[in-house]
């Protein structure tokens, strides 16, 4: 079976680079939390034992993760053309209340509303990706279809 990679963007694989080094680095002072409570004695009923070792766990598999993420990463540098891509800024006009907002189309794992960073698998991102400026577009959405207008496409 082939391997799965995921798109995303220079800036989305830093990020993941970044928390990588954050984990390693904050790993050790885990590891003497552990040794330290493992040395109070009964592990039984020592709760900051279990404590210890279920954060040293979820760090350890959050590093695994990451690291998958690194290693099954396609980075997509967005080309220097008119076609919206992952990696690239849209400004999209919903054509029933004529508001107009901008986001950057990005990999699944560095989707952010908050930050309008849509993912180029959800359902409005799927639907503008390879389209132009100008071009109407029918989004199917969990909660029905609209129609936006890509107003502008740009890399920033």
């Amino acid at each position: 079976m082939e391997p799965t990679f995921n798109k995303m963007t220079p800036a989305g694989y830093k990020a993941i680079e970044q928390e990588i080094r954050h984990l390693k680095d904050i790993r050790p002072e885990k590891i003497k939390i552990l040794a330290a409570a493992a040395a109070l004695g009964d592990r039984s009923e020592n709760t900051e034992y279990s404590t210890a070792k279920r954060d040293l766990g979820h760090l350890e598999g959050r590093l695994r993760f990451l690291q998958k993420q690194l290693q099954y990463a396609d980075v997509v540098v967005p080309a220097d053309n008119d076609i919206l891509d992952i990696g690239k800024f849209v400004t999209i006009e919903f054509l029933d209340d004529h508001d107009q907002v901008t986001y950057q189309l990005v990999g699944k794992q560095e989707a952010n509303l908050d930050q309008n960073k849509i993912s180029f698998a959800s359902p409005i991102g799927s639907a503008l990706e390879n389209h132009k400026v100008g071009d109407v577009v029918s989004v199917s959405a969990p909660a029905g279809s609209y129609q936006v207008k890509i107003v502008e496409i740009k890399i920033k």
